[in-house]
């Protein structure tokens, strides 16, 4: 078995994917999406690998999850993070299988050489931010898609599966 590094992400339109920390947009399939994914059904939860920033916006662990924290401060710690200072270590700790990787845009440039796959949630609006990403571009080619409308309030939104074009 082998390692498949999976980016999985929100982004608007405008490249958009944080504002202060959290997401300036609540979308909850975005949500029931995003555990899908990093739960997994059958094979079981995928180890996260994520930045401090985004390990400290998170609302406490995720239950049956690995927490892998890239971090360039060698005296952070937090309970329940396994702690990696470089992509190397970070993908050793996650060992075999699907890698999931959550953010933020930092270590998404990062791992975005290294990935196989990018589960891309699409929100179509322009949102106040002051973290965004590039869009991935032409090296990547969608396999699926699955567009939703605005409703109640929620931007309209598509979930997106890229692949590295070969």
């Amino acid at each position: 078995m082998s390692q498949e590094i999976v980016l999985i992400l929100a982004r608007a339109s405008d490249g958009t994917i944080g504002n202060d920390g959290a997401m300036p947009w609540h979308i909850p399939a975005d949500l029931k999406r995003f555990k899908a994914l990093t739960l997994g059904e059958n094979e079981g939860a995928k180890p996260m690998i994520m930045g401090r920033k985004t390990f400290e916006s998170l609302p406490g662990l995720l239950p049956g999850r690995r927490h892998i924290v890239l971090t360039r401060d060698r005296d952070w710690q937090a309970e329940g993070a396994e702690i990696a200072h470089d992509v190397d270590a970070a993908l050793a700790l996650a060992g075999q299988g699907e890698v999931a990787v959550i953010g933020g845009a930092e270590i998404y440039a990062l791992f975005m050489p290294l990935a196989h796959r990018i589960e891309l949630t699409e929100v179509h609006g322009h949102y106040n931010g002051d973290t965004t990403i590039p869009h991935p571009g032409h090296m990547w080619v969608e396999t699926a898609r699955e567009d939703h409308p605005a409703v109640d309030g929620k931007p309209a939104y598509a979930f997106v599966t890229l692949r590295r074009a070969l």
